[in-house]
């Protein structure tokens, strides 16, 4: 009797110790796809190993095919158990299920990456940093916060934020890293990134400084309005910009 107490306690301590070390909370669905162990106590031969079927079953030895998708894994235990009480094979069996595997569980990624898509998660990547790096890392051009969708409430992120974790079904965009442009007469025109807090003076700096025809004076700034638009305004140095402004150096009128 001692022998049979104390090993259901060692048995019940490492079910709680496995199941905290398992990659789902006790909270989570067995879904489609999940890689789940089933054991049975005192009866080794039971002992399974299975994935979720697309119907959500998994087969067990003596009772066949049993529905566990949508339980939690502590139901789904508690199922197994009672197929096997109803079918006669054992008085009280004592079960538990974990997830060793998730493939049920998955995030969206979309915008600038090489690899857009739906990507699972598991042990091994649950996290923002995991998930950008499968989908192939941001693309050139891409920015380095993205914006994560959970709920529909929209949360920004730094992309290498490794210790962000993500749950079943959010969203990750990955966004166009802000530009803004400046040509005229300044060493190199074209288009470059938009730092925080970015000021005209700072967006010529950017360009490689006035040419020795332009003037610092003469300064023009374009801003989008919308619906293909611009304002176009006189410009100072110290004006802050904001992502697809166009800043054009004039020539010296001497």
């Amino acid at each position: 009797m001692k022998r049979t107490v104390l090993g259901l306690f060692l048995w019940a301590a490492a079910a709680v110790a496995y199941a905290q070390g398992a990659p789902n909370a006790p909270t989570d669905k067995v879904g489609v796809g999940d890689a789940v162990r089933v054991t049975v106590f005192q009866q080794p031969d039971l002992a399974t190993e299975a994935r979720v079927s697309e119907r959500g079953t998994i087969n067990m030895p003596l009772v066949g095919e049993v529905k566990i998708g949508g339980m939690t894994p502590n139901a789904a235990a508690s199922h197994v158990a009672s197929a096997l009480k109803s079918g006669k094979f054992l008085k009280n069996p004592q079960v538990t299920l974990a997830v060793t595997t998730l493939r049920s569980r998955q995030v969206n990624v979309l915008g600038m990456v090489p690899r857009p898509g739906r990507y699972p998660l598991d042990d091994a990547s649950s996290h923002l940093a995991d998930v950008i790096a499968a989908a192939g890392g941001v693309a050139p051009g891409g920015a380095e916060v993205v914006t994560v969708v959970r709920d529909g409430k929209s949360q920004k992120v730094d992309v290498m934020a490794k210790n962000f974790p993500l749950r079943n079904g959010d969203t990750i965009q990955v966004e166009r890293a802000p530009v803004f442009y400046i040509y005229g007469e300044v060493m190199r025109g074209g288009a470059y990134p938009l730092a925080p807090n970015m000021t005209v003076m700072q967006a010529i700096a950017a360009g490689g400084g006035i040419t020795p025809r332009g003037s610092e004076r003469r300064l023009k700034l374009r801003r989008p309005a919308g619906d293909g638009k611009y304002i176009e305004t006189d410009a100072s140095l110290q004006d802050a910009l904001k992502a697809d402004d166009v800043v054009y150096v004039k020539e010296s009128i001497f």
